[in-house]
């Protein structure tokens, strides 16, 4: 998992851009503990932008206890994403097609902590089935 890709793409799923520390601790610890293909999808974009570094290549700033992304960030974000989806979709590449938009998170973070509660309440069937033993 690619830390710094993790930053910019929280940091994009905010309307402004901009997350309290608080806000971006609790997210990356969402999308950290998600699974393996958070941890390969970062890692891919990570490797299209080669000693990527957030702050000082001015693609984050800190400011009033927390971080925003600034317009430089959201250029090499859609640049990385741009190139995932060139190196899936030969047609995104062509000449004269149209840039690719950023992916972002689909997800809000008042969203998926719902959903990461929905999941936790939610026994599966087997342990329904297998909650009450026969004497």
């Amino acid at each position: 998992m690619n830390f710094q890709v993790t930053v910019l793409k929280v940091l994009v799923s905010y309307p402004d851009g901009f997350a309290s520390l608080s806000e971006l601790k609790r997210d990356v610890a969402i999308l950290v503990t998600s699974g393996r293909e958070w941890s390969e999808r970062t890692t891919k974009l990570a490797a299209r932008v080669p000693g990527l570094e957030i702050f000082g290549q001015g693609l984050v700033e800190r400011r009033d206890g927390g971080w925003q992304i600034t317009d430089a960030g959201r250029t090499v974000l859609a640049r990385m994403e741009a190139q995932s989806e060139a190196a899936v979709d030969p047609q995104v590449a062509a000449p004269g097609a149209p840039a690719a938009q950023p992916a972002l998170l689909a997800i809000s973070g008042s969203e998926r902590r719902r959903q990461q509660r929905r999941k936790r309440r939610r026994p599966s069937s087997n342990d329904a089935r297998h909650s009450f033993k026969a004497s």
